[in-house]
Formats: structure tokens, sequence, C-alpha cells
């Protein structure tokens, strides 16, 4: 179960890709289903076969993205969470080989296409939440432990 929360920035993307599917992609691929099936035979007519389908997984993406945005609680900054690792925060790790790492920690759905952002239900998010600058955390994996001290905590605000 994903923990249902998203920031602000978050819930934007969604809301606009929202509006983007139902005013721009769905109107211009029914338009192709309409224009398809005016040819007469669909029976072997790719356009038809082909935007119909494009139509269902908008249609299904469509009907996720009014539940996300309906059941997602978002997240705002808030002054309490300065100095601790909490939803929303970008957190900067180091280890003793000289790793380094920045992410930002968020909601699960929001974490689709970005390299910097780690999900809140992450075993990493987890083993850092409510640390300080300083603290050393272990980040247990299926495959080892991995040993990481935070040096920077910022939010946006």
């Amino acid at each position: 179960m994903k923990t249902p929360m998203i920031t602000p920035e978050g819930m934007e993307k969604l809301k606009a890709e929202l509006d983007h599917l139902w005013r721009v992609e769905r109107p211009e691929t029914t338009q192709k289903v309409s224009w398809a099936a005016s040819l007469g035979d669909r029976s072997e007519n790719a356009d038809y076969h082909y935007n119909k389908k494009r139509l269902r997984e908008i249609d299904k993406r469509i009907l996720y993205l009014r539940k996300c945005i309906d059941e997602l609680k978002v997240v705002t900054y808030s002054p309490y969470q300065e100095g601790k690792v909490m939803f929303g925060a970008w957190v900067s790790i180091a280890n003793d080989k000289g790793m380094k790492n920045r992410f930002r920690i968020v909601g699960g759905e929001e974490i689709l296409g970005m390299k910097d952002h780690i999900s809140m239900d992450s075993p990493m998010a987890k083993a850092l939440l409510n640390k300080q600058v300083g603290d050393e955390v272990v980040v247990t994996t299926p495959a080892r432990q991995f040993v990481w001290r935070i040096t920077k905590i910022e939010y946006q605000k």
C-alpha cells in the first residue's frame, strides 16, 4: 500500500496530465476513430483498431488520474519540518566510500521519470525519516545493508 501523499508540485503535474489528456489527446483520438470508422470495413482497418485501443488507454488513465487527485493528500511545507527528514525533503547523503547522493522524498505517484526522487515507501526513505544532519542511517535492501550519513536537508518553500 502506497502512502497517499503528494507534494504540491506533484499534484500540479497530475492535474496538468489529466487536463492534457481530456482536452487534447482524447478529442484528437476520438476524431481519428470517427475518421477511420467512416472508411467502411473496420475488420481490417489498422487506424481504427489502433486508435480505439489508444482511446481505451486514455480513458483508463483519465479514470486513474481522477481517482488519484481525489484520494491523494497534498502535503505542503511547514516550518516544523526544518532540521528533520520528512515528506518533501531534499536530502543529501554520503557514505565512507566517498559516494554521495541527493534526492527528494515524495509520494509514489511522483517518482515516475524522476531520477532524483524516491518514494516515501522505499527502504531509503523509511530509514531517513525523522533523522537530522549528521545522523547515520542503516538502509537494508534485499542485497545488503548500506550505511549513509545525512549531510544536508532542504525544503521547497
